[in-house]
């Protein structure tokens, strides 16, 4: 498990998270249900959070978690059932008491091989994370875009990252992708 105090020698990218899609996300249209969606991202977070030093030791030591306060979803293509998923997190900004990142959901063929990222095995759904590959041509299937608050829990409000956690989630940060900052379409009301 990655502590706040060894960050040295950690790799540049996030490793890719895998699941497969179990029947009981197949909703009554015959594909991936929008609930699980959300659910394989939010297991792409512990990832993340685990690979930045936010780990189960981390938030229970000092009391201090990362809280989602704004999310964007786009379904972009149908996922059935016993699909191979993938899941690259992207940072894509952090100061002293948030982070901006992306998620993007891939099918792909089959898994990466990895004997995992060590202290992934506390999280729940998290089946294999691997180094950070996926095929040139994939397209992902779903985007979410994320923005999270360091919370202190007790006292109720954000608190400022550690520096070793705050210069982790910075050294990750890369250029958005070009669908990042995009808002839900507007639609006419209509007009009696």
């Amino acid at each position: 498990m990655t502590d706040t105090t060894e960050l040295d020698g950690v790799v540049d990218c996030l490793p890719l998270v895998h699941h497969t899609v179990r029947p009981e996300w197949i909703d009554y249209n015959g594909h991936m249900s929008e609930a699980f969606y959300v659910l394989v991202f939010g297991y792409a977070t512990d990832a993340m959070m685990i690979e930045t030093g936010l780990h189960a030791g981390y938030r229970e030591r000092t009391g201090c978690s990362l809280y989602t306060v704004e999310a964007h979803l786009r379904y972009l293509k149908d996922v059935p059932e016993g699909a191979r998923l993938a899941v690259r997190t992207r940072v894509l900004g952090a100061d002293a008491k948030k982070v901006r990142f992306a998620h993007e959901l891939f099918v792909v063929a089959d898994p990466h091989p990895t004997e995992g990222v060590e202290g992934t095995e506390s999280v729940k759904g998290i089946e294999d994370p691997s180094p950070a590959t996926l095929p040139t041509e994939a397209e992902p299937v779903a985007t979410t875009e994320l923005l999270a608050v360091h919370v202190d829990q007790q006292a109720g409000r954000a608190a400022p990252f550690p520096e070793a956690v705050r210069a982790r989630l910075v050294s990750l940060t890369e250029d958005a992708p070009a669908w990042a900052g995009r808002s839900i379409v507007q639609v006419p009301t209509p007009r009696s």
